[in-house]
């Protein structure tokens, strides 16, 4: 039997609000998959200085920082997104972050497909919210948006519900059962994007 390698793993939310339960389940999800062997990098959206997508403000060149954003999502095969749920849907600013990711770089040989960035990726969906439904409506959405994007959604997914007293004051998930179902969508990323690999060349 073939041997796989553990692909890298990008984890990152869709918040950068300072106690955001979506930034608290992306940590606490990384210490999980590392405790599971995993490599990972954990991306704060609050570290890129990227404006509200426009067309004319492209055309006078793609801000640095989107080209840095493209680089890191195209060198991590195996992704995990924590989704908010703002008024049923996903964040402006994940749509926002899409929206510049996936726009091609005219002149640039490296980035001028815009699909780059995104074709192939495994991806693997969590929320969090303080409803029951966990942020679950974000999800619905936000996979249609990826599945154009020509990502590999994986099939497991988990809403995170009453997320205000989910985490303990280290900020690691405190039941088990929650533990269990993050760590098996982590899994299956990793499963899935350690198969496809080899067919992306990464």
């Amino acid at each position: 039997m073939p041997q796989t390698t553990t692909p890298s793993l990008l984890i990152f939310a869709g918040s950068t609000r300072q106690q955001s339960f979506n930034r608290k389940l992306a940590h606490a999800t990384a210490a999980i998959a590392r405790d599971a062997g995993a490599q990972v990098t954990l991306m704060e959206l609050s570290d890129f200085n990227i404006p509200l997508y426009n067309a004319d403000l492209e055309s006078q060149g793609t801000p640095a920082d989107v080209i840095r954003l493209k680089e890191i999502l195209w060198q991590h095969p195996a992704w995990i997104i924590c989704s908010p749920e703002y008024n049923g849907s996903y964040t402006a600013l994940l749509k926002n972050t899409i929206d510049w990711a996936s726009s091609p770089v005219k002149g640039n040989p490296d980035w001028q497909d815009g699909g780059k960035s995104f074709r192939g990726k495994v991806v693997g969906m969590l929320s969090a919210s303080p409803g029951a439904l966990g942020g679950l409506r974000s999800q619905s959405h936000l996979a249609p948006l990826l599945i154009n994007a020509e990502c590999w959604l994986a099939p497991k997914a988990f809403a995170l519900g009453s997320a205000g007293s989910a985490f303990d004051d280290s900020g690691a998930l405190i039941q088990p059962a929650h533990r269990d179902r993050v760590r098996a969508v982590v899994d299956q990323v990793l499963w899935a994007a350690s198969r496809l690999q080899p067919a992306n060349g990464q």
